[in-house]
């Protein structure tokens, strides 16, 4: 894909994910700058708590997201990660992972690549280039992870 095509993408998923928070109780910011760690900010409206969202979208029907390896360090308390497929301009689906499941994840999958055999048995050569996938539909819709007040987070 052409690559104002992927922003075109990106910012559907975002301005996606901002409407379904909007909808859920929480008022969303959406920086008009690109912010380094986060995509969107939302407070939920009755408890105050703030939450950093970043977001991931493929406009195809896979479950399977790129990251980098920034993402394995991106972790704390508020911040979520939700993966957007938007399924070819059907309806999109969201998946809502915490940010400390998604680098532990990323850790995890990286290493059992670099472990297992490459192409002819050769060693595979290390990259920046993580992949995160939710194959099993664990996270899809799972937006009562958001609720850090309810989780205890």
């Amino acid at each position: 894909m052409p690559n104002n095509m992927n922003v075109n993408i990106g910012n559907s998923g975002e301005y996606f994910v901002a409407g379904e928070l909007e909808r859920r109780g929480y008022t969303v910011a959406v920086p008009m700058s690109n912010v380094k760690d986060f995509d969107l900010l939302a407070i939920e409206r009755d408890t105050h708590k703030q939450i950093a969202i970043q977001v991931k979208t493929t406009g195809y029907k896979q479950k399977k997201w790129t990251l980098s390896k920034k993402n394995e360090s991106l972790v704390g308390d508020n911040i979520f990660y939700v993966f957007v497929a938007l399924n070819e301009l059907d309806a999109p689906e969201y998946h809502i992972v915490p940010s400390r499941i998604v680098a532990n994840t990323l850790k995890k999958s990286h290493r059992a690549w670099l472990d297992a055999p490459g192409k002819n048995g050769q060693q595979h050569n290390d990259t920046d280039i993580r992949n995160f996938s939710d194959s099993e539909d664990t996270f899809l819709d799972k937006w009562d992870l958001l609720n850090v007040e309810k989780n205890g987070i």
